[in-house]
């Protein structure tokens, strides 16, 4: 097609705007897709990339804004890359201009062209990584070589269904090794930060002569964009990353792993809201190149899709070097004797038994409790006030190291009160257990243990999660507190006994989701007792109970994820909830709950007689104040998933005009393929 002295260039336009985000400039000379620039929008320069243009818009009267500048030392982002972005803000419903503006590093955005071409030229000399290709590695169970060449004989999505400890990562790393043999770059996705540096010290160990970068939120601005940049131009041979990282250009792109790819950090929350499991499957699918599903729980979404036969499931059920699945003992928390106005002990008598036995053998011992701070909430005895946030409609927890009350949704932070602030009474008390609190126990009860906490308050400075992890594994701790931190992805090789604290609250959750995400997590901590032959026959689980005959133990205790997702599945299927079900939510917030409410009809409204699809009233999320915002959802449910997208894709468009109507609506967002509702 002849140049007509016009490019298509996607920018961010502003929030609500009614532009949209593929405008025409005027330009000297035809630029390739994907070319970074900088354009005129309204008063401001903004970045913008090069798109493809739509064959079927008709050409621009108007008088065209001529480019600002051309980062040309920067090469094109690949039609794969822009594919990417194309599926990802139609399917999640955002404009196109913002999803991919927002999904590259910050500091891309700022710098000018003389600036990006010394950085794009420094990188394009740097020098390959030293260190040598003949590094040892270990023989390949039967089950792993079986995997290896199933995953190499086929593209189809791949589940690869392991029990914890059984070598997943010793299959990713053959399977990068067959990429990378055959000149691919490879892509690994995890699902939390602090699973990134062991994860890629192993990498790192078995590729020492290849570039390897990592990609996550915990890099400086600088360390992002250099990352980013390597991958951009081929040079890095190994991505590592968590979510964002499956937005990563990479042009020799050979494999993708998702490792722990049940779970829900996979989500992005703010924004778009896009799934990085499901993008890294329709990446993979789009180019062609193998997709690794890694879990020992797999999602009922991806269980389901494999029992459909649209995944294969490549099995992983022994433990490397002999190591065994723990015991699962169940203790009901109902036998103990229980004092009037107390809490129930910390710990059973025969669990603190235990515990003790492994310190006298110089063995390790893990507990769970999914709750950091002291307590959940202070109270008054006497006239019955709670410590809640004026800010939120949630509890401030109580956090006795510093003395404070914390909000951990907003961050409001005050100092404990000497006394009631309504009645005056010096008798204020901590109510419940968080791992703060279990940890200043478990040291009374345990005298001369070498206790040791691992939550997100324990470790905020920069290097003390893997300066404490460094002390577990080196035997300088006896005994572990932690959050769900602790309980994935970690190989703990003194730990012969896992407890799991109070884990009973899920069970009846109204997310319907719970039980699922607490059998993986159970599952979890479990696998980390038990990793070597030494220790299987005497490595026990433990979980108090007050529901010691409910279904979700009893599976547990088999260590059968198979039956636990059959039983799910078929009442996922009776109630209509996904994945047998298409959902989104519109979020709405605003100054007051009624004007977030009205907006809310009123786009119900514009959605009636619509066949095949459900429009349930509007109802405020578990914590309704964040912030002195108050928030209000509303669900929409269809059996068809392409029904849906065709309906949100003609139905949201129509949501703009209405926010003028609502004076002081702040703003309104859509959820596909919401994780709770």
């Amino acid at each position: 097609m002849d140049f007509d002295g016009r490019v298509t260039v996607a920018v961010e336009a502003p929030q609500h705007a009614a532009l949209g985000t593929l405008l025409d400039y005027a330009s000297e000379q035809p630029l390739a897709p994907g070319t970074m620039v900088r354009v005129p929008l309204g008063r401001r320069e903004v970045p913008g990339i090069v798109w493809h243009r739509d064959a079927a818009a008709p050409a621009t009267e108007a008088q065209l804004r001529p480019l600002a500048e051309v980062l040309a030392a920067l090469p094109p982002l690949a039609a794969p890359w822009r594919r990417l972005v194309d599926f990802a803000a139609a399917y999640y419903q955002r404009a196109v201009g913002e999803m991919a503006l927002a999904v590259l590093p910050p500091q891309l955005r700022r710098l000018d062209p003389a600036q990006l071409g010394r950085r794009v030229a420094k990188l394009q000399r740097l020098p390959p990584p030293a260190g040598s290709a003949n590094v040892a590695r270990p023989a390949l169970t039967g089950e792993q070589a079986a995997a290896l060449e199933a995953v190499a004989a086929s593209a189809q999505p791949t589940l690869l269904h392991g029990v914890t400890g059984s070598g997943k990562t010793e299959v990713y790393l053959r399977a990068a090794e067959a990429a990378l043999a055959a000149g691919r770059q490879a892509l690994v996705l995890v699902p939390e930060i602090n699973l990134t540096p062991q994860l890629e010290a192993r990498f790192a160990e078995r590729f020492p002569d290849r570039c390897l970068v990592s990609l996550h939120s915990g890099l400086t601005p600088a360390q992002r964009l250099r990352h980013w940049l390597l991958a951009h131009l081929g040079t890095a041979d190994l991505v590592l990353g968590t979510r964002l990282a499956v937005f990563a250009s990479l042009p020799r792109l050979g494999l993708i792993v998702v490792d722990e790819e049940h779970d829900p950090s996979f989500k992005q929350q703010e924004g778009a809201r896009y799934s990085a499991r499901d993008l890294a499957v329709w990446r993979a699918v789009d180019a062609g190149v193998p997709v690794l599903l890694g879990s020992a729980t797999p999602s009922l979404e991806t269980w389901q899709r494999v029992q459909e036969g649209r995944y294969r499931r490549l099995a992983l059920d022994q433990r490397i070097g002999g190591g065994a699945m723990p015991r699962v003992r169940l203790f009901d928390m109902g036998q103990l004797p229980r004092e009037k106005g107390r809490d129930a002990p910390a710990l059973a008598p025969p669990l603190l038994a235990a515990i003790g036995a492994r310190i006298e053998r110089g063995e390790q011992s893990l507990l769970l409790l999914n709750r950091r701070g002291y307590a959940p909430v202070l109270q008054c005895g006497a006239c019955g006030w709670k410590s809640g946030c004026p800010h939120c409609s949630a509890w401030r927890v109580f956090h006795k190291a510093d003395r404070t009350l914390r909000c951990h949704h907003c961050g409001f932070t005050e100092r404990v009160p000497r006394a009631c602030p309504d009645c005056g009474n010096l008798d204020i008390a901590p109510i419940g257990r968080g791992t703060e609190k279990l940890q200043e126990q478990l040291a009374a009860l345990l005298p001369g243990a070498r206790v040791a906490r691992i939550d997100a308050d324990s470790t905020r400075g920069v290097g003390m999660l893997e300066s404490q992890l460094a002390q577990v594994h080196a035997g300088e701790v006896d005994v572990l507190v932690g959050t769900q931190m602790v309980a994935k992805g970690h190989d703990f090789r003194g730990i012969t006994l896992v407890a799991a604290v109070n884990p009973d609250a899920a069970l009846f959750a109204s997310d319907f989701r719970a039980p699922e995400r607490l059998f993986a997590l159970l599952m979890q901590a479990a696998g980390r007792a038990g990793r070597s032959a030494q220790q299987a026959a005497r490595s026990e689980m433990w979980i108090q109970t007050w529901h010691p005959r409910h279904a979700l133990y009893a599976a547990l205790q088999r260590h059968d994820f198979a039956a636990f997702a059959a039983s799910q599945l078929a009442e996922r299927r009776a109630a209509g909830l996904p994945p047998f079900t298409h959902l989104a939510l519109l979020r709405a917030e605003a100054k007051t709950a009624d004007v977030a409410s009205a907006f809310l009809h009123d786009a119900a409204a514009l959605a009636e007689d619509q066949s095949g699809l459900a429009v349930y009233p509007p109802v405020p999320p578990t914590v309704q104040r964040v912030a002195d915002v108050e928030r209000m959802q509303m669900l929409l449910e269809s059996p068809s998933r392409a029904h849906l997208q065709r309906f949100l894709a003609g139905w949201l468009p129509a949501l703009q005009p209405l926010r003028a109507r609502h004076k002081g609506l702040l703003r309104w967002a859509v959820d596909v393929d919401p994780l709770a509702i």
